[in-house]
């Protein structure tokens, strides 16, 4: 590397420190709204997949279908997501968000997204462009090693 020029061991170590940030920062967030970090996680699947078996939930959060059972159940407790039968498939039971349920996601949009303009919104397109094609680079290669 030349003299002078960031390490990857520095890189990394920034990572970890971005990661280690933005993880309290989360799980303050949810908390905040009387969530934990997985039961927003799943919120968020709804609200942008729209309803969905138990099984599809399990596959898009990378969890076992028990565990997304544990946290439909802690859910629909708190009147946030509905289950019922599948309209077409007996054996499958479909998720959606209640009203309350999207009231709360809709909740964590708008924190992302005035975290995201406070973050972004004033650092000029290329470096933006340039951070997010860094990160896709690293997003990619971290997928890859498993």
């Amino acid at each position: 590397m030349p003299e002078g020029a960031p390490s990857a061991s520095v890189s990394l170590d920034r990572l970890f420190e971005l990661a280690e940030v933005l993880g309290a920062m989360m799980a303050r967030g949810v908390a905040e709204r009387g969530l934990t970090t997985a039961r927003a996680g799943l919120l968020w699947a709804l609200l942008h997949g729209g309803p969905m078996t138990q099984r599809a939930l399990a596959a898009r959060l990378r969890v076992t279908p028990r565990n997304v059972t544990g946290l439909l159940d802690a859910l629909q407790a708190d009147g946030l997501v509905a289950r019922e039968a599948h309209p077409s498939d007996r054996r499958a039971t479909l998720v959606s968000l209640t009203e309350k349920g999207r009231t709360v996601a809709a909740a964590l949009r708008g924190g992302r997204n005035s975290m995201a303009a406070e973050l972004f919104g004033d650092m000029p397109a290329e470096q933006l462009e340039a951070f997010q094609g860094g990160l896709e680079v690293v997003i990619e290669r971290l997928r890859a090693m498993g």
